[in-house]
């Protein structure tokens, strides 16, 4: 497994000093984060996946490593000099700009649904309306009990995916700066959602 490298690090840092809304963290998620995203996951049976920003590509390494063959990944990353490595690092993958073209985006790679979607974006340093666009467009693609797996620094996000998903579980991973909540998140029936 590639660790993440010193270059990484100081790109990822001056990354965050120009757009801390954007990138969330002064540093890219460790490789025990990592492990805690894609461990949740039944790789068998999964034909399909979305990173939502992929950044330096650590998370994206882990689902590299556990996937089986022949599983399609979407990869996506607003900033676009880390779309550009990512998509020279794993250019069997498909890398796109925009999460909230999300469900687009899967119907041009010629899938019905994702099985799962993973994320690394920073809901809390975003406004509400991009919060829930994304997370329209996260429901939207998924498959019925499809996954959705997000990390965050905070428990803020609780509340608005309970409304769309049942938490299987929230894990705090210590090994990472800063510590952070890992939520694993199946898909609700569509009328359980409005009821909530």
């Amino acid at each position: 497994m590639n660790q993440t490298s010193a270059l990484d690090k100081m790109i990822f840092l001056y990354k965050f000093i120009r757009t801390p809304k954007t990138i969330g963290s002064v540093t890219p998620s460790s490789r025990f984060l990592a492990k805690k995203m894609v461990e949740a996951i039944s790789w068998q049976d999964t034909c399909s996946v979305a990173e939502l920003g992929a950044g330096t590509g650590v998370i994206t390494q882990a689902i590299n490593n556990a996937a089986v063959k022949g599983t399609r990944v979407l990869l996506f990353e607003k900033d676009s000099h880390l779309k550009e490595q990512l998509a020279q690092q794993y250019p069997e993958y498909s890398t796109y700009t925009e999460a909230r073209a999300l469900s687009s985006s899967v119907q041009q790679h010629g899938l019905e649904h994702l099985d799962c979607v993973i994320s690394g974006l920073p809901f809390a340093n975003f406004p509400q309306q991009l919060r829930d666009e994304i997370m329209e467009q996260v429901v939207a693609s998924l498959k019925p009990n499809g996954l959705f797996i997000a990390f965050q620094y905070t428990l803020q996000m609780k509340k608005q995916l309970s409304r769309h998903f049942d938490i299987q579980t929230i894990q705090f991973v210590l090994l990472n700066v800063p510590p952070a909540f890992v939520y694993v998140c199946r898909k609700k029936d569509p009328k359980e959602s409005l009821q909530s």
